[in-house]
This record gives C-alpha cells, structure tokens and sequence, in this order.
C-alpha cells in the first residue's frame, strides 16, 4: 500500500481519448497508459480535469478507470483514481468501484457546482474514504470548488482518515504559498507545480500532478531527480524556460478558450509520447493539428528539450 515515503514524485494525469464518435477509445488509453509505465513515471491517474471527470457518466468512469488500473498494474505501477463528483454520492460510487478494482489510490475535489459549508468539509471527506475502504486519499484542492481549505482544515481531515496522505495544491491554496507547503508538508505529501519545485521543494514539496511528465518523460524525471536529490540551483536554472512556455501557452492558447485538457493533449502529442487523440467533450473546444504543429515550431525555437525523447 501507498504510504507517504511511496507517493511521491509526478504522477501523469491522463486525458482519455475519444473517438470521432465521442466514445472511450480504450485501445488508444491503454497503449498511453503502458507508454508512462514503460517510461518509469512514478504512477499514473486518470478522473483529474484533464481527465475529463466532470464530463463522463458513471458507466463510462467505470470502464474506463478499470482499463487504468489493469493496465498500470500488469506494469507493476501503481495506479490512481479521480473520484470527484458535484455531490457526495456520486463520489462516493465512484470511490466505491475505485476499492473494488483495486486502485492504489483515490483522488477527489470538495463538490463544486454549490461551495460546501465549514461544517461539512471533513464529513464529505471521511464518507468518501468510508466508500473507497480507506485507501490512500489525495486531495485535489482547488479554487474551483469555491473554497480553499485552512491549514486547520487539513489538520481535522488529517486527524480524522490517516489514509490522507497527499494534497494536489493549486494557485490559490495554502500548499502553493512557502509558509503553508512547510506546515502543510509536515501532515500530507504536498504537490504542486514543476515550476515552483525550486522555492517549494526546500519548504517540503515533494511531487506534482504532472502533465509535463507526459510531454516529456525525460525532462519531467530529470528535474524530479533534481528534487529528490535537493539540487535547487539547477532546478532555478531550469525555470526560466518552463515559464516561457507557461506564458506561451497562455499568450498564444489561452484566447482560444483552452482547457486544461486541451492544453495537455496538445502537449502530450507536440512531443509525439501520447497518442491520445485532440478531441475534448463538448461544449469545451479542442487544440487542433494546427495547434500541435505551432507548439512543435515554438518548442524548436525555444525549448528544443521538450522534443528530445
């Protein structure tokens, strides 16, 4: 089992390809997920945003995620379920087919579509631990659920499900900011963005829900090497350019509407590592060929490594 010495480093968070006829092209999902087994990646989830959790039915997320955990188990990785839900029960059976097929981990968000009162933040989290059988819970906490939890907050949950062992922290959460990673490191494991390993690696960070891991396996591993081996000079030498191409792709993709699924298909196929196809689920627009090829053409011009396999 998953513990905090284990889970770490950047897990891929996968998007699932559809067909042209908007279902689960499974073949196509289970040859990316052995590519990031293959690769050495740490472990590799599906059901986050790139996954598409907020656009699939129940059915779907079941056949789907049962693909992800054969395929990383029969490659001896470890494998990750997204669980969210815009209410406790759909979490909860998501949680539930997650324990059944043997998932080694789960992942949810706070309900979105409403803001979830002070009173009920550690009682929808110790129910979803409760359906999932109390595996390793890694919290994906984000401004989009209307809310960012206290470090007083994460020490109740904490308290409450010792299963909780991992905090996914977004820009605008206590893990992203140096003062609250290094206390919120000393209860969970704490990810956060590449970008930011070089300030908050020292404060205690010690993964990423990763995309870049998939763009570029061999660049994404290298820095956590980096992290692993507390090498923060060459980690700051190393974020300058991650941050040109964080200002590329908002400048240049972020007028067309992006989201975060676009964006990581666009990237996992510029660097030619996923086969996934481009299409996203409605009514949220997709990066095209065009789009990949113009990624390519920046990335030959400014950050040839991402290229480099």
């Amino acid at each position: 089992m998953l513990d905090r010495e284990t889970f770490q480093g950047p897990w891929a968070g996968l998007p699932v390809p559809w067909t042209d006829a908007d279902v689960f092209d499974e073949e196509t999902f289970r040859r990316d997920v052995s590519h990031c087994c293959e690769a050495g990646i740490p472990g590799v989830y599906s059901g986050g945003t790139s996954g598409e959790f907020y656009a699939m039915e129940l059915e779907e997320f079941k056949v789907i995620s049962t693909a992800l955990v054969e395929e990383c188990h029969g490659h001896g990785t470890p494998a990750m379920v997204g669980c969210s839900s815009t209410y406790s029960r759909g979490a909860c059976l998501r949680a539930e087919w997650a324990a059944e097929i043997g998932a080694d981990a789960i992942q949810v968000a706070l309900p979105y579509w409403m803001g979830v009162g002070d009173e009920q933040v550690v009682p929808f989290f110790r129910e979803v631990a409760r359906a999932a059988g109390h595996l390793p819970l890694s919290i994906n906490e984000t401004t989009r659920a209307k809310k960012a939890l206290t470090l007083a907050q994460h020490q109740a949950i904490r308290e409450a499900l010792p299963n909780y062992l991992m905090v996914k922290a977004n820009a605008g959460t206590i893990g992203t900011e140096p003062d609250g990673c290094q206390a919120l490191s000393e209860l969970v494991n704490v990810f956060v963005s590449e970008d930011r390993w070089p300030d908050l690696g020292p404060r205690g960070a010690i993964g990423r829900c990763s995309a870049l891991v998939y763009w570029n396996p061999r660049y994404a591993l290298g820095l956590w090497v980096k992290l692993k081996e507390a090498r923060w000079e060459e980690l700051r030498e190393a974020a300058p350019k991650l941050k040109s191409l964080s200002d590329y792709l908002s400048a240049y993709f972020g007028p067309k509407g992006f989201t975060d699924t676009a964006y990581d298909r666009m990237g996992g196929r510029a660097s030619g590592f996923l086969k996934t196809g481009l299409k996203s689920r409605g009514p949220y627009p997709a990066a095209t060929l065009g789009d990949v090829e113009a990624l390519q053409r920046w990335y030959r011009e400014h950050f040839p490594e991402m290229l480099e396999q």
